[in-house]
């Protein structure tokens, strides 16, 4: 009896060693993406425009960081607040930590070289070669046109600097070792020609990042199998928010046509529409529907078209949980 007891001790205090030294292993060299590239992006005219509308229309970078007025419905962003940063994504809103967007504006990256700004957007790996927690989707922009991430650059070039100092992120244990793991090289791709709607289409909803958002998730990751099925939560003031069921299921969008597809984003963009004021317990969206709705029609249309091809899912969500008072 005593020997099987030794035998355990043994084992269990190999098993303490080996995870002391895969926890060593990963705290001191992950994460490894390799080196920031050599990298200097031309700021033409063309790629200034082309930035601009990516990351205020289609990744909408400019989203996360900046500040959106909760007080209102979809939380427009505040004007002036462009790339500022500082908005924070805290354990209320079930996150393993504290997060805060960075100052994307040339007041804090003109501590960056274009190359150190490149590898953040693809590979999720910081200038100081740390890595960035997956809010930041960075598996989706290393896996589009390497030169819309040099368009994206070189709009961020141009913003206006605004002063202001973030906060540091902070994730908890053991998140904090497991985002080390996370970050990867990229895989780009070509950008379709947008006469081809269904490959255009994808491509951009791979940009935005719908699926994250559009599907049901464990621990931060798309559950497999319910990808743009909707039913993902989140936590907002009022109560819970799920996304929406982006499939032709008849459960999700199968009666919707491409016209009021279009139509229901570019409300938001209508001069005589206003994001209503609410109170702290109505409903509420994290969607960013005054960014998105900047979209042109012709995108918004090869999203549409892109969706028609995605798996049918029966998925019917009940969008809205109000909080107990």
């Amino acid at each position: 009896m005593k020997k099987v007891f030794k035998a355990l001790l043994l084992i269990a205090a190999a098993f303490i060693v080996l995870a002391g030294l895969a926890a060593g292993y990963v705290a001191i060299f992950l994460p490894n993406v390799g080196k920031a590239p050599e990298l200097k992006v031309e700021r033409t005219p063309e790629r200034i425009e082309r930035g601009k509308y990516l990351a205020t229309s289609v990744a909408v970078c400019v989203d996360c960081h900046s500040t959106r007025d909760w007080s209102q419905f979809a939380g427009p962003m505040v004007s002036g607040t462009e790339g500022k940063g500082g908005d924070r994504f805290g354990k209320e809103m079930g996150f393993p930590g504290v997060f805060y967007a960075r100052n994307i504006t040339p007041y804090s990256l003109s501590k960056w070289t274009d190359g150190e700004i490149f590898r953040a957007i693809t590979s999720g790996v910081d200038k100081d070669n740390k890595a960035l927690f997956p809010l930041m989707p960075y598996s989706h922009y290393g896996a589009v046109d390497q030169e819309d991430i040099y368009s994206i650059i070189a709009y961020l070039r141009s913003m206006p600097a605004i002063t202001n100092d973030v906060p540091k992120s902070e994730a908890d244990f053991p998140v904090n070792l497991i985002m080390k793991t996370m970050p990867s090289k990229p895989a780009f791709t070509t950008k379709p020609k947008t006469e081809d709607s269904v490959a255009y289409g994808k491509y951009l909803v791979t940009m935005a990042g719908c699926v994250d958002c559009h599907s049901k998730e464990s621990k931060g990751a798309v559950i497999a199998g319910t990808e743009y099925g909707g039913g993902r939560e989140f936590a907002l003031p009022g109560g819970i928010v799920r996304a929406p069921n982006l499939t032709v299921h008849s459960t999700g969008m199968g009666s919707m046509t491409r016209e009021q597809f279009i139509q229901r984003f570019k409300l938001y963009q209508d001069s005589s529409y206003r994001s209503p004021l609410l109170q702290p317990t109505d409903f509420n969206t994290p969607m960013p529907w005054m960014m998105y709705s900047r979209m042109t029609e012709s995108d918004l249309a090869s999203i549409y078209k892109f969706l028609q091809t995605v798996q049918p899912i029966d998925n019917r969500v009940q969008k809205f949980t109000p909080r107990k008072s």
